[in-house]
């Protein structure tokens, strides 16, 4: 019984405050999105198991799309799970809908996915403003009960 060596992965050298470029061939980029979909692992723990960092797991996803893996394992935003009206994935596009019916379908996919972002952007300004009130002591947010001043 022979033991595998994992290659380390081909790292071209540049100058600067930049980390050198990690290169993958085809065979590496299945092997780590097939680990990752296999394993139950988040993408960080497994782009730090092959490449020893932290950032970058997002190209894990890139190569899932490239090379035509579904993610199963993605979850369903806290809107469409409770959201009643939101249409189920298996009846999204059945074949004996007109085409102007899947356009409908896909508008309303797309409407609900802006609305997500849309909140998570809201969610985060509003970290945001809360953290700059607490960390540099200034009142930032308007306050509705105040009289407007007399000029």
């Amino acid at each position: 019984m022979s033991k595998q060596k994992q290659e380390a992965p081909k790292v071209r050298r540049c100058f600067g405050p930049r980390s050198p470029s990690l290169y993958f061939n085809e065979k590496e980029k299945r092997k780590m999105v097939e680990d990752y979909l296999n394993s139950g692992e988040t993408m960080t723990a497994i782009w730090t198991k092959y490449t020893g960092r932290i950032d970058g797991q997002h190209q894990i996803k890139r190569w899932m799309h490239k090379y035509g893996y579904e993610d199963k394992r993605t979850v369903k935003s806290y809107i469409f799970e409770t959201n009643p009206n939101v249409m189920e994935n298996n009846d999204m596009f059945s074949e004996a809908d007109s085409f102007e019916i899947l356009q409908l379908k896909k508008r309303v996919a797309d409407l609900e996915r802006q609305v997500h972002d849309s909140e998570m952007k809201a969610a985060a300004f509003s970290t945001m403003v809360d953290l700059a009130e607490k960390e540099f002591n200034i009142p930032i947010r308007k306050k509705y009960n105040t009289k407007p001043s007399k000029k």
